[in-house]
């Protein structure tokens, strides 16, 4: 658990900063004006100020790709990325809640609108301080291999702590939100928050990675198949990796007590990822001892985000989550 007074401490006391020199700008396609009525960021906060560690051979391009056929809907996703960095949604109050968000992408790429930017602009709505992450792909070449995504997210949530006090939070009521392959980075780092995946950079490194809650919604969780998603799976791991691989790198097989209170969604006939998914880690969950609220709807499908669950009983899950967060502390 994470102490409050060492938090505190950490963050009042040694007043370590947010933001630090320039930063990079936010993934966008150039000369693409954004959406009418929604503004894009331009507050991001770099986690490596001295470069990501373990540089792939080959440099990568970072690259936007417009998916949406519908110029009023924008669908961007990013891959390439070689400077991970956090986009930051403040509210206009703040409650002294925070999220790190980390979008799916199977991996291949982080999604930027679906699963990133909609709900950080519906949170921070509600008071909500968000930070959407664009973390690097396993596939890609870094020397950290499986966990790169891991160490990102790692790095992100000790930044989040260490500017809580210029972002108006808490320390100690930071959640994690990931959905499909980002939500196999949010339950990996909610099981793995503590493992040594990066040699500490500054004075941030000595705060929790932990997440005071998490919420992994429709995540690729299980490395196993039939249950993994295949193109993650072999993205994170390779192709046929071994049974060792595999339960290293499945949050099922790595919940502990220490692991924070989890909330779940899933739709029944999500037909990418099967729900099994979220009923093996739920069971884990249980076995230990975790609280945990776990939403199952019939309709959904894979990917609903906000956008796609307009108009079906699915689309009350953030409200759940938030009604859920205040009964965890985050109030």
């Amino acid at each position: 658990m994470i102490d409050r007074r060492q938090a505190m401490l950490a963050t009042l006391a040694l007043g370590l900063p947010s933001v630090a020199g320039a930063q990079t700008a936010p993934p966008r396609l150039a000369g693409k004006a954004p959406v009418a009525g929604l503004p894009e960021p331009d507050e991001t906060i770099d986690l490596w100020p001295k470069g990501a560690p373990g540089q792939p051979a080959k440099a990568l391009i970072e690259t936007v790709d417009e998916r949406s056929k519908d110029s009023a809907l924008t669908d961007r996703a990013v891959y390439g990325i070689s400077r991970p960095r956090m986009v930051v949604f403040r509210p206009r109050i703040p409650n002294g809640n925070a999220v790190l968000i980390t979008p799916g992408g199977g991996y291949r790429w982080v999604v930027i609108d679906k699963e990133g930017y909609e709900i950080a602009r519906w949170l921070a709505a509600r008071g909500w301080t968000c930070f959407v992450l664009f973390y690097r792909l396993p596939g890609e070449g870094w020397a950290a291999g499986p966990d790169v995504a891991l160490s990102d997210a790692q790095r992100a949530m000790r930044l989040i702590r260490a500017g809580a006090r210029d972002y108006g939070i808490m320390p100690e009521r930071v959640a994690a939100m990931g959905f499909s392959a980002g939500g196999h980075v949010c339950a990996d780092l909610a099981t793995r928050f503590d493992a040594s995946t990066y040699a500490p950079v500054d004075a941030a490194d000595a705060l929790a990675a932990r997440p005071d809650v998490a919420a992994p919604i429709y995540p690729v969780q299980s490395m196993r198949l039939p249950f993994a998603h295949p193109g993650s799976r072999d993205l994170l791991l390779g192709h046929n990796p071994s049974a060792a691989l595999e339960s290293a790198h499945s949050p099922e097989d790595i919940v502990s007590a220490s692991t924070p209170p989890t909330f779940l969604v899933h739709a029944e006939d999500d037909s990418v990822v099967p729900v099994e998914n979220t009923l093996r880690l739920r069971a884990a969950l249980k076995a230990k001892g975790i609280a945990v609220e776990t939403h199952l709807f019939t309709h959904g499908g894979h990917g609903f985000g906000l956008r796609r669950a307009a108009g079906k009983p699915v689309e009350r899950w953030p409200e759940l989550f938030v009604a859920w967060a205040q009964t965890q502390g985050l109030s």
